[in-house]
């Protein structure tokens, strides 16, 4: 198959079959491909973007889209949603997380830490403080749901061009890369939170902690 023959099958099942978040582990096979997530209408009510002019979002299309160069078990449903039991997202690890967080830092007093606080540093891959990754994931598994293409066991194109394919095709209001249309309030987001990530120190944040319980 073509590389468009793919992005066309891939831009028709990601549209036609989704599941929620917390029923995904029944569904999606141990395979690599393509997701897709969308959002309810409270979660377009709460990262602002039926008001917004540049979204151009809707609840029936998808606001990510993403790969899975392994296996959507291993990436999805563990390092970004945390679906399955003992599994734990880490918001530093992820794309999708860090854009959902860098929209819902207000409304969830979500605040930027370095993703390995031990030794900090690619503070643009910025994780969250406190239990900040723990609300995250309980309101992606409330307003978010998960579709999948699976791709061909021999496929001679590469799975990323294929998923710059669906971006372009899609427009998907939270990706970023490869995104004609991304919202220039989810860059400066993103920077503001790796920023503060950066600006991170261990006695800040005890104290910030400190004033939040007086």
């Amino acid at each position: 198959m073509t590389l468009s023959d793919l992005a066309a099958d891939a831009v028709a099942v990601l549209a036609a079959t989704r599941w929620p978040i917390t029923d995904a582990p029944a569904h999606v096979p141990a395979r690599q491909g393509l997701y897709a997530n969308y959002g309810d209408e409270q979660a377009h009510r709460e990262l602002s973007l039926f008001e917004d002019a540049e979204a151009r979002s809707a609840p029936d299309l998808p606001i990510y889209v993403g790969n899975a160069e392994t296996s959507f078990v291993e990436r999805d449903l563990k390092d970004h949603f945390a679906a399955i039991p003992d599994a734990t997202a880490s918001t530093g690890k992820s794309t999708v997380r860090r854009s959902c967080g860098a929209l819902l830092l207000d409304r969830l007093d979500l605040r930027g830490v370095p993703r390995n606080l031990e030794i900090p540093g690619y503070f643009d891959k910025y994780s969250l403080a406190g239990d900040g990754d723990a609300q995250l994931t309980a309101w992606m598994h409330a307003h978010l749901s998960l579709a999948v293409w699976a791709a061909p066991v021999q496929m001679h194109v590469k799975l990323v061009d294929v998923e710059s394919e669906l971006i372009r095709h899609f427009t998907p209001v939270i990706n970023i890369d490869k995104n004609s249309r991304k919202l220039a309030r989810l860059s400066a987001a993103c920077k503001a939170m790796s920023a503060e990530a950066k600006a991170w120190r261990p006695a800040a944040q005890a104290a910030r902690g400190a004033e939040r319980d007086q």
